[in-house]
């Protein structure tokens, strides 16, 4: 029986671990001894992940004035800290590639993570954040939490749906209800097992209740109000039948003018189809 986040793990083979290239990947952007070239021939090994890598560096993202052609030139203007959290979020990505669409539908799915991870990109860099790819990357990976329910609780996810949908009910809120804990906390526990930053845990397992974030409040604010604003664009689905609440204590702590949550949406607006093709180009049309 599943009582927690932890039983719903255990077993798990096929995410007990991250793909051993990001790890080396991350070991070497962790070690003060490697150069560029070092990692840029690491990632260079995996031709798949240097192509992805490669897409999203020359997309809209970033918009470099000339096109960037081999990955050690990507690490160079990019950074390494920055390329090794998009290389992060492509990597899991691929991991669930294959996952069963019977209950989820996982273009939808992407979209709406992808778009928040796009909005925090954008909200970080208006607040001048170091690093703004560990938003794009706590983002594109707030919700998932969910793909890890879809698949070791079919039935259960398939009824907390359905009670959603014919009640307007929060989602997180019923999956509290209905199992003990939410998508969030699956998706802190997941984060914490692979021994990502503690950083990326506490926001992932926050973002629904940002006011519960202890030492990265600021980080879990902007996930949080960037979802708001995904969901409030229709960016793909997240398994919400309406916007879910805004935190007005959130919204405070980023700091962020009104007057500026137009233009954070016209930004979304133009990099979202971009992104899409460039991080999943695979993706149905």
């Amino acid at each position: 029986m599943i009582r927690n986040p932890r039983d719903l793990l255990n077993g798990t083979v096929e995410v007990s671990a991250l793909p051993m290239i990001f790890t080396r990947i991350n070991d070497a952007v962790n070690d003060p001894r490697s150069s560029i070239a070092d990692i840029g021939r690491i990632i260079s090994e995996d031709s798949s992940l240097s192509a992805r890598l490669l897409r999203i560096v020359n997309s809209v993202l970033y918009s470099f004035p000339s096109k960037i052609e081999t990955i050690t030139r990507a690490v160079t203007i990019v950074g390494t800290q920055q390329l090794r959290d998009v290389a992060l979020a492509t990597s899991v990505m691929k991991m669930f590639a294959e996952m069963s669409e019977d209950l989820l539908n996982m273009e939808a799915f992407w979209h709406h993570s992808i778009g928040c991870g796009i909005t925090a990109r954008i909200l970080a860099s208006y607040r001048r954040e170091p690093n703004v790819e560990r938003f794009l990357v706590a983002g594109m990976l707030h919700d998932i939490g969910r793909l890890l329910i879809h698949t070791k609780m079919a039935d259960q996810a398939r009824a907390a749906l359905l009670r959603c949908e014919s009640s307007g009910e929060l989602l997180y809120k019923v999956e509290v209800d209905e199992f003990g804990f939410d998508h969030a906390a699956v998706g802190g526990a997941l984060l914490q097992l692979w021994k990502l930053p503690a950083s990326l845990e506490e926001v992932v397992t926050c973002h629904h209740n940002p006011r519960r974030a202890q030492r990265y409040a600021v980080e879990t604010a902007v996930i949080h109000v960037a979802d708001v604003i995904a969901h409030a664009m229709r960016l793909g689905n997240s398994g919400e039948r309406f916007v879910p609440p805004l935190d007005s204590r959130a919204w405070e702590r980023i700091g962020i003018p009104l007057s500026y949550l137009s233009e954070t949406m016209d930004q979304v607006d133009r990099q979202i189809n971009d992104a899409i093709k460039m991080i999943r180009p695979d993706a149905r049309k």
